[in-house]
């Protein structure tokens, strides 16, 4: 006589499938009865002219008129901006000559900008008045094209 294929194992994992199957059911009957006003109308929210919710339809006499080509997508191109002179004017306010930089204190806004050694043109010391350029650097504006005014 031959050996049933089906063993305890297959038994007890076929029990699972069909409880996981009746429990899912179960589920399913009881959210569809315990469902309130589940039509479409129920459903649906308003806007008011304000930008809140309300379950009523604005009203149409307080409704915008808003034409399509008015509508900017993306940010706008940049105005002309106020270009100030290119060269500007300074001082000296710190220089090391062994490590190659220093700060120019810039006469009109009184910041003191960052200045090296590749950036120069004359030799300069401290006190000194110059006339320079502004670059952005990776840590902020340096000072390019430092000229000594004589």
């Amino acid at each position: 006589m031959a050996k049933s294929q089906q063993t305890w194992n297959k038994k007890e994992n076929e029990k699972k499938r069909q409880k996981k199957r009746e429990d899912k059911e179960l589920k399913r009957v009881k959210r569809k009865a315990s469902a309130v006003g589940g039509d479409f109308d129920s459903m649906i929210a308003y806007v008011d002219e304000n930008g809140n919710l309300s379950s009523t339809p604005p009203d149409p006499s307080k409704r915008k008129k808003i034409i399509a080509d008015n509508i900017e997508i993306g940010v706008p191109k940049r105005e002309s901006i106020e270009k100030r002179d290119i060269n500007r004017r300074g001082i000296i306010s710190f220089f090391n000559d062994s490590k190659g930089f220093g700060f120019i204190r810039d006469l009109d806004t009184q910041e003191s900008i960052f200045v090296h050694a590749n950036g120069l043109i004359d030799h300069i010391k401290e006190n000194d008045k110059v006339t320079f350029q502004v670059a952005q650097g990776q840590k902020g504006l340096n000072a390019v094209e430092v000229r000594v005014v004589g």
